[in-house]
Order: C-alpha cells, then sequence, then structure tokens
C-alpha cells in the first residue's frame, strides 16, 4: 500500500465510529458504531436501550465511560468492533461504496486525543480501527 487515508474526517468522516447511520448489533439498532460498541460493553438490555436513544455518538461515548464493563471486555472488544463495523457497511450500500472507493489505501484513525489503541496520535498507536476497516474492506470485496 503506497497510498494511505491518515483521519477519519473530511471526504473520510464515514470511516469514523461517530458517523451517524444505523447499525445493527445483537438485534438492536444504534445511531451510529460508536453507540452500537458502547452498547457492547455491557450485556444489560435496559442499558443498552439507553445507549440507542442517545442523541450523539459523543453522548454514548461519554455514557460508556460510567457503565460496568462487562467481564471479559478486554478480551472480546477487538472482535465485537470488528462485528460492529463489518455491520455499518453491510448494512448501507452507500457507506459499502465509499469504503471500497478507498481502494488499497492503508486507513490509519489519527487523532489529537491520545488514542493510542484504536489510532495513531502523534505518530504512535496500534490503529486497531484503521485495521479493523482494512479487513472488513477485504472481506466486502469478495
Amino acid at each position: 500500500m503506497t497510498n494511505h487515508i491518515s483521519s477519519f474526517d473530511g471526504d473520510y468522516s464515514f470511516l469514523s465510529n461517530f458517523y451517524p447511520t444505523e447499525v445493527i448489533f445483537d438485534g438492536m439498532i444504534y445511531p451510529s458504531s460508536e453507540h452500537a460498541f458502547v452498547a457492547a460493553k455491557t450485556t444489560d438490555g435496559t442499558t443498552r436501550r439507553i445507549i440507542s436513544r442517545l442523541p450523539t455518538a459523543d453522548a454514548a461515548k461519554k455514557y460508556g465511560r460510567k457503565i460496568k464493563l462487562r467481564d471479559n471486555w478486554n478480551q472480546i472488544r477487538l472482535d465485537l468492533m470488528y462485528e460492529i463495523v463489518l455491520s455499518k457497511f453491510r448494512h448501507s450500500q452507500d457507506l459499502r461504496k465509499w469504503l471500497l472507493l478507498t481502494g488499497d489505501s492503508q486507513l490509519i484513525e489519527g487523532n489529537w486525543w491520545g488514542d493510542t489503541f484504536w489510532g495513531v496520535c502523534r505518530g504512535a498507536g496500534s490503529n486497531h480501527l484503521g485495521k479493523i476497516l482494512m479487513k472488513v474492506r477485504e472481506e466486502l470485496r469478495g
């Protein structure tokens, strides 16, 4: 891969988990993949319903900081993010088309807020979200 997309904003905002689009996870509809991911942190149905009704992805993220994480969260969060991101791009024909149009570009979730697990900040990070997006892109091609 010679070219890359280094942040999920502007023309590439659809790659962000904050992008408003319906995402189905565990039989429920969420207004963004961020909402679905926050809901995945718990198995409590009432909490998940509350999250599904929050007005913005930012509100969902903030709410997620207050909930008790399921016991095995660190072991399953990458698999759950993959499932959620795959659902996002399978559910929307437009998003799927836009993701495929990124071609072979390396997708890097560049950020300024210090997230070096899901993204890259100041040149450092694991870029797990970018890697998941590229894996989903490959799966959708097949």
